[in-house]
């Protein structure tokens, strides 16, 4: 499996982005998809997943109410909507597939199988 993402970028504070992510090859009928990301000399931390079925996401606390996940399964891909941007959303944002989720795993990076390359999103004040 191989994870394709794209759309970070330069914003400003109260802007908005999406990323995107695409997998390729095979994958199991029933994957959590999840995006994390990691700040600039920080740890990876988790953003957003959305199970198998679409119909329960999870988001950090930092997060919610300002991003969106969402899936399209017919293409694979999975969508992080995010609105009013501010500067610590800053980081390196990474998609990814957990094959074999499990109450509670959503927001484990080790319970990721596969990872996409990465994509810079910086939000400036």
């Amino acid at each position: 499996v191989q994870l394709q993402a794209c759309g970070g970028g330069l914003a400003q504070a109260g802007d908005s982005l999406t990323l995107s992510c695409v997998a390729s090859g095979r994958t199991y009928s029933h994957y959590t998809f999840g995006w994390f990301r990691q700040p600039p000399g920080k740890e990876v931390e988790f953003v957003a997943a959305i199970s198998y079925s679409g119909l329960t996401s999870y988001y950090a606390d930092s997060v919610k109410g300002r991003f969106s996940i969402s899936r399209d399964d017919s293409r694979k891909t999975v969508v992080l909507q995010m609105n009013s941007l501010k500067p610590e959303d800053t980081a390196v944002y990474y998609c990814g597939i957990d094959e074999h989720p499990h109450s509670g795993s959503y927001n484990m990076r080790d319970e990721y199988n596969f990872w996409g390359q990465g994509t810079e999103v910086t939000v400036s004040s």
